[in-house]
């Protein structure tokens, strides 16, 4: 199970309002915790059991505190090309991609997935990043016929985008195909997610295939008065439900730093170690010179990297030292004994020349090793 973190920690007294899914569930507040501006479930009474479900049969999520921006407009893929780091113009349609964005200094202002449809873009990001990055995307609509709009609501042109659910675990595409899911036979561009329309206790649904780290996963956009007989749906095809804390383990053992969490204004793309997010043949856009400097420099002066923690975890951040200096810190970290995986592991920046030397590095209470990969589970699909 994951460590006590002030981000998945419940706070009775927070006054959030509950994801769809958490209001159709009757959730009571004390069982549910703040994630990007709103309440989801923290557990349903096992997380140990519930990261095993992620990690070996098939677990079903809330992502109700994520968000959506459509953009429309007829220079909608020349104008977001320049606004984020990867490619737009040249996404496959029925694809997206993860991106940056960036100031004019290089400094990431936030993350979201480019999903490119024939007639829109929407972007899809975490719901307290969207006033920010609606307000930034904004300044930059200068003469181009570009329309936003935040429908994470829902509204007349969101479609079913009210809410979302995740399926993750290798069990999850036959999960998918007893419910009638037909998944699309042609894969998508290396590193892309595919997207594709379907349908779910006779109710239509937008299916998204993320890329695989160490399970597959999917995300399904749907209206959100039908959170709970969709849900209901799922665990009646033999998904198991599973909470925040559980969510947090999964994206803690696959290396994926969370913004606001791990990343944030201070930070560069190239010390994030995600890679996936930038494309270095699209053309200009906010922030390109700095990100080429850094690409012909060849280095950054600290990175991003996953740890195995060999010790007791104390409240999150935790300060990382080498010697007598400080070189870094932890961002995120979980405790996970599940599927063959067990130990405590966690995310966050150290100094280059630190991991470059392989010093020990260590923290109040252990010793943290950088992993080159991601640990992986054994897998015993439904």
């Amino acid at each position: 199970m994951s460590n006590p973190d002030p981000a998945v920690i419940p706070s009775p007294t927070e006054q959030a309002a509950p994801t769809p899914l958490a209001a159709a569930l009757e959730i009571g507040a004390r069982e549910l915790a703040v994630r990007a501006g709103v309440r989801t479930p923290v557990h349903f009474g096992n997380p140990s059991r519930e990261i095993e479900s992620l990690l070996s049969s098939t677990g079903i999520l809330d992502l109700g505190w994520r968000g959506k921006i459509l953009v429309t407009g007829n220079d909608r893929e020349r104008w977001l090309n320049g606004m984020v780091t990867n490619a737009v113009q040249t996404l496959p349609h029925g694809e997206g991609n993860y991106s940056f964005l960036l100031n004019s200094q290089g400094r990431i202002l936030g993350d979201c997935n480019v999903y490119r449809r024939t007639g829109d873009v929407i972007l899809d990001t975490s719901r307290d990043q969207i006033p920010i990055l609606l307000s930034h995307l904004e300044h930059y609509i200068i003469m181009d016929e570009v329309e936003l709009q935040d429908v994470s609501e829902g509204g007349p042109d969101a479609g079913p985008l009210e809410t979302a659910l995740a399926l993750a675990g290798p069990g999850a595409p036959a999960i998918l195909a007893a419910l009638g899911v037909k998944l699309p036979s042609a894969p998508a561009a290396a590193g892309n997610a595919r997207l594709f329309p379907g349908a779910i206790a006779n109710t239509g649904v937008t299916i998204i295939e993320a890329p695989q780290v160490l399970v597959p996963r999917y995300e399904v956009w749907l209206p959100s008065a039908e959170a709970r007989s969709i849900w209901a749906a799922f665990l009646a095809a033999g998904a198991q439900p599973a909470g925040l804390l559980a969510a947090e383990s999964l994206r803690v053992l696959e290396g994926t730093p969370l913004y606001g969490v791990d990343l944030n204004e201070h930070d560069l793309p190239q010390e994030t170690n995600q890679l996936r997010a930038l494309n270095f043949n699209k053309g200009c856009y906010l922030g390109q010179e700095i990100v080429e400097r850094i690409r012909s420099r060849g280095k950054v002066h600290r990175q991003f990297r996953q740890f195995s923690l060999n010790g007791a975890i104390g409240p999150l951040p935790l300060e990382l030292r080498s010697g007598d200096h400080a070189v870094g810190r932890i961002t995120s970290a979980a405790s996970i004994a599940a599927a063959g995986v067990s130990g405590s592991f966690g995310l966050g920046f150290a100094r280059e020349e630190i991991l470059a030397r392989k010093e020990p590095i260590g923290y109040e209470g252990g010793a943290a090793t950088p992993l080159e990969t991601p640990p992986r589970p054994g897998t015993h699909p439904n």
